[in-house]
């Protein structure tokens, strides 16, 4: 099933209008990417689809032969003793050719990083008259090196594409069956990977889905959870002790330094670069304290791996002999609620984000959260779902009920807004999963339903 991708569709076909040029296409393991290409490019005629092995160059080349002879671009099989002088041919033949270079990085994992680059280069600047050439990878930061100035293909792509998890609105695509309050449970835990969400039953419960796929250890989502790590980080441990660390929540720099029990010397620096290079975890800030790095805070930036993270890594044992459903009562089933509401939260940011993008809600400068220090009543916090204006700000609140939001607790929520000295406050809403009981007009008043009536 191919579900969304507008735009980057859209940006491959405009890209498919010209004779000749080429594009990066790169995002984390399991994404989407083979798959928005194949669909893409599928009936296009002069068409060669190749997926890089960790082998030698030679290897990679008489690979891509075979598959160019498959698809009848080659017209016998040929010996070519590099990509350049493979590439050079394609170049002299009549037509034009769309050359995908899938897993980019397998190529520079068991060859001279620095030679493979420069042979791109050379093949992009001199042998692409009448080719359109598409490099692909799942190695986030190896592909994101491909983009900086020290690097020899650095500007050589006309087009890239930046390929993330589908948003909470598209992959409910998935499941569109399903009422809004189960729609929110179902991304906060799968998250909007299309390779995890194939898997999901819509005619199941969360429940169910969660103990069929992501408790079943013989189940391919459990195995993309437990080893997504595995191939593309040699500090596994210390990757997946960040993970445990964030869990379900976001944890300022010296909250994981505590948690893991490093010294104060750079070290945890070192664990989570890699970690924020390939956008496994993402480090974010209060909207009103951009300049105070002591708000700054880190999040998992992916939820099947923060539901992991948050309940199956440290318990693995407990699950394989007490077996999958007890494992769900006695592990998950009294948070589970507590988990998806935190995840609502972005659910509603996301949503504000759309509107903002789509040109329907105007004068929005930042969507996020914001942070208050109240010396005069002496407290402090954060509320979750903000919207920065020129001059002031909107405050909503995130309700992941069962039962639609009572008026007294939308008044306690405008009583703690209003308590807090020298906020600029120009409207207080709520985003209610389940609805309301009544709708005062002093308050903005989003039900569920809105969340997934709207275009991405």
């Amino acid at each position: 099933m191919f579900i969304g991708r507008e735009k980057e569709t859209a940006e491959i076909r405009d890209f498919l209008k010209k004779d000749s040029g080429s594009m990066m296409i790169y995002g984390k393991r399991k994404v989407g990417k083979t798959t928005l290409i194949n669909h893409t490019l599928n009936g296009v005629k002069n068409t060669a689809y190749y997926e890089c092995i960790k082998d030698s160059l030679k290897a990679n080349v008489d690979g891509l032969v075979e598959v160019l002879l498959k698809a009848k671009i080659l017209p016998a099989r040929i010996e070519f003793p590099s990509f350049r002088e493979l590439f050079q041919y394609l170049n002299s033949l009549d037509g034009v050719y769309n050359i995908v270079i899938d897993e980019y990085p397998y190529l520079k994992s068991t060859n001279k990083a620095e030679t493979v680059d420069s042979i791109f280069q050379w093949i992009i600047d001199n042998s692409l008259s009448n080719i359109r050439l598409f490099i692909s990878g799942s190695h986030v930061s190896m592909m994101k090196d491909l983009l900086k100035e020290k690097n020899a293909l650095y500007g050589r792509f006309s087009h890239i594409i930046k390929l993330g998890e589908l948003n909470y609105l598209d992959a409910s695509e998935f499941y569109p069956e399903l009422s809004v309050y189960d729609k929110v449970g179902f991304y906060s835990v799968f998250g909007g990977s299309p390779f995890v969400n194939e898997f999901i039953d819509n005619k199941k419960s969360l429940k169910e889905n969660i103990i069929s796929t992501i408790l079943n250890l013989s189940h391919s989502v459990y195995n993309y959870a437990d080893n997504l790590l595995v191939s593309d980080f040699s500090n596994v441990s210390g990757a997946e002790r960040i993970f445990s660390a964030l869990k379900n929540g976001k944890k300022k720099y010296s909250e994981i330094e505590s948690y893991l029990r490093i010294d104060k010397n750079g070290g945890l620096s070192k664990l989570l670069k890699p970690l924020l290079n390939m956008e496994l975890i993402v480090k974010k800030h209060p909207i009103n304290r951009q300049d105070d790095n002591k708000k700054i805070y880190y999040e998992t930036n992916d939820n099947l791996l923060r539901f992991y993270h948050t309940y199956v890594y440290k318990n693995k044992s407990a699950l394989q002999v007490i077996g999958a459903e007890a494992f769900y009562d006695e592990y998950i089933s009294d948070s589970i609620v507590t988990f998806i509401s935190h995840r609502f939260e972005e659910i509603c940011r996301d949503y504000f984000s759309i509107l903002v993008k789509s040109g329907k809600l105007k004068g929005i400068r930042d969507i996020g959260t914001y942070y208050y220090d109240d010396s005069v009543n002496k407290t402090n916090g954060e509320f979750d779902v903000v919207l920065k204006r020129k001059d002031s700000y909107e405050f909503y609140e995130a309700k992941y009920y069962q039962s639609p939001l009572c008026l007294s607790e939308m008044k306690k929520e405008e009583s703690q807004i209003k308590n807090v000295h020298d906020i600029k406050v120009s409207k207080i809403g709520f985003v209610s999963v389940n609805g309301y009981e009544s709708t005062p007009k002093d308050y903005v008043c989003i039900n569920g339903e809105e969340l997934y009536s709207i275009q991405s």
